[in-house]
């Protein structure tokens, strides 16, 4: 019998890292990440800067933690490795990556990549999603 081949699946990864870390030395944190999916097998289709900001509360000590979006292309039986090499990595705070529906892939690339899509797309509408409408909302004379 020949060997199965797996279908690789999209995940959407946001980063929780290490401010300190980052300001220091911003393209080999960055690096750090692209290195660490690549080494599991993954493929990056986009990687940027989300943001910076003081944290609700403290997370390992830190009071304030950098946001790294990252969408990749990963064979599902990686992710476990994927996981444990995040949190064997000290840059990296928390993280969180979840399964893209595959219609939504394109989409997701070009807005991280900063492109914009000002029109509704049709196809992205939920199944059997009532339509949008606004709300009337009465207004209140004082």
């Amino acid at each position: 019998m020949g060997e199965r081949v797996l279908a690789k699946t999209v995940y959407e990864c946001l980063f929780l890292l290490d401010s300190n870390r980052y300001a220091r030395d911003p393209g080999g944190v960055s690096g750090g990440l692209v290195d660490l999916i690549e080494k599991c097998g993954g493929e990056i289709l986009a990687s940027r800067l989300w943001f910076e900001q003081k944290l609700a509360y403290p997370v390992n000590g830190h009071r304030k933690g950098t946001y790294w979006l990252t969408i990749f292309r990963l064979e599902s039986t990686e992710l476990t490795n994927f996981n444990r090499q995040c949190r064997l990595n000290e840059t990296i705070l928390r993280q969180l990556a979840l399964k893209v529906e595959p219609r939504l892939v394109n989409v997701l690339v070009e807005h991280a990549q900063g492109g914009s899509n000002p029109r509704p797309r049709p196809e992205l509408e939920a199944v059997g999603s009532a339509p949008r409408r606004e709300l009337d909302v009465p207004e209140i004379d004082e």
